[in-house]
């Protein structure tokens, strides 16, 4: 679908893109009237709250090579022009970059030598566009794949609460490890409205593995307290006469006990000083070590999504005296992310996991502003490996000082959107991104990417192409 087809749709249907944040509301006696309204329609029709999930789907074929994805999120949203779309600017772009042309890609290889090296494994998107300016509505749009603002926004799941959903099914009862975990990323996106289990389990890496995995009382007395509490409540937590939240709550429990006093847990969540160094000593690296650990263990996760920044820039971009630079973020994001790279590929891990790493939108282009860092800015890139992605490759052009895009680099000749970034990932992992769903709180139907019957937006298919 051309840009123009593209703007023709998006006219006939509306759904409006604000750069700033607002949401739609409605007044206190309207909110009572319409709960009430909902509450009164579920006495009378109580079936209707139970009914077996309907699902409706367009007749597509999905790319399905990856069984795992790691998504990256660079919180703060990067320059675009200084990293992975090098724009060169005289008397702006600090010498110490080092600019190397790499199979015909223009490098930072001061600033990121191992990606660099790297780039044979690697697809890089230049002609993405972001919808929105401020971070928090722009970083949730990127983890839901839709308008956070639109009227289903508010209870959009994380795409990683979908694909948890979606191969729910294949777990086997040894595999006890969460299905979606969220490294360092207190602020990831949840299940929207999907049940509790399909949450990210949020945690920040450690060498001493995962917390309160233990019990101070020991486990034999652990499991003893455990026993007498089911025996007293059961009747409450098994098909709850107290509703969805308390079942939530129990299955909450059970995972947590599976995690329990497990030498897998160990194994995938610990990690050694050595091997903390190989990738680099950080935070971000921590995550992208226990990440490949997690996927090692093949104990039932299969979405990790690693949170990294502040990317903020706005001022003193280059001053490597300042603690938020791009010289100190890139130095952790080179380390990490080569070394992830290197030890999914050399275990033959990296075939059947799509790495994903994205920010929120771009940053400013040219010259520095009055402060000597770069603003918001709409365009951006996203980086694609493994999962059968062919590396080595750019997709899409952008002009001389990366404002705007020259060659769209795919079949739709339009920006790649993130709804696009989500159903690339959908469509790796063989789940047919058409998917509407019928079980939303509202009946209108969800759909996992939005206006997919009008084939507004679409996987990527030229990364496997």
């Amino acid at each position: 679908m051309s840009q123009e087809k593209f703007d023709r749709l998006l006219r006939r249907f509306p759904h409006p893109h604000r750069w700033g944040f607002s949401r739609p509301h409605v007044s206190r006696r309207q909110f009572f009237e319409v709960g009430g309204l909902l509450g009164s329609y579920l006495m009378l029709h109580p079936q209707q709250a139970a009914a077996q999930v309907r699902v409706t789907s367009q007749n597509v074929t999905t790319i399905n090579k990856a069984k795992n994805v790691i998504f990256i999120l660079l919180t703060g949203a990067p320059s675009h022009v200084d990293t992975f779309d090098l724009k060169v600017t005289a008397g702006t772009t600090p010498t110490s970059f080092t600019p190397t042309m790499i199979d015909g890609v223009n490098w930072p290889t001061g600033l990121m030598p191992k990606i660099g090296a790297r780039l044979g494994d690697l697809a890089i998107v230049r002609s993405m566009r972001s919808w929105a300016l401020v971070h928090l509505l722009a970083q949730q749009w990127t983890q839901v794949g839709r308008n956070p603002a639109a009227a289903l926004g508010d209870i959009a799941p994380n795409i990683g609460s979908l694909v948890a959903l979606e191969l729910e099914k294949q777990r086997t009862p040894s595999q006890i490890f969460p299905a979606f975990l969220a490294l360092n990323a207190a602020g990831a996106a949840g299940p929207g409205y999907l049940p509790g289990s399909f949450a990210p389990f949020k945690v920040i890496p450690s060498a001493t593995g995962l917390p309160n995995t233990t019990n101070s009382e020991g486990q034999t007395r652990a499991n003893d307290m455990y026993s007498r509490l089911r025996a007293l409540d059961e009747p409450l937590r098994v098909n709850s006469p107290l509703g969805k939240d308390v079942a939530d709550y129990d299955a909450f429990y059970q995972s947590a006990r599976n995690l329990m006093y497990s030498p897998a847990v160990d194994t995938a969540f610990k990690f050694s000083t050595t091997d903390a160094a190989r990738y680099g000593t950080s935070a971000f690296g921590n995550a992208c070590l226990v990440a490949k650990q997690l996927l090692a263990a093949n104990s039932g996760t299969r979405f990790i999504q690693i949170n990294y920044g502040n990317w903020d820039m706005h001022n003193d971009i280059y001053e490597t005296a300042v603690g938020q630079n791009l010289p100190t973020l890139t130095k952790a994001l080179d380390n990490g992310y080569a070394a992830l790279i290197d030890d999914l590929k050399s275990t033959g891990l990296l075939r059947d996991t799509l790495v994903v790493m994205v920010g929120e939108f771009g940053r400013t282009v040219g010259r520095l502003n009055s402060s000597n860092g770069r603003d918001h800015y709409l365009q951006q890139f996203a980086v694609f490996a493994g999962g059968g992605v062919r590396g080595g490759r750019v997709l899409g052009q952008t002009n001389a000082d990366g404002s705007d895009v020259t060659d769209f680099g795919w079949s739709r000749q339009r920006y790649i959107r993130p709804e696009d970034v989500e159903a690339s990932i959908y469509s790796a992992l063989g789940i047919n991104w058409t998917n509407i769903r019928y079980d939303d709180p509202f009946g209108r139907g969800f759909e996992y990417v939005p206006f997919s019957e009008n084939d507004l937006y679409g996987p990527i298919n030229e990364l496997w192409a």
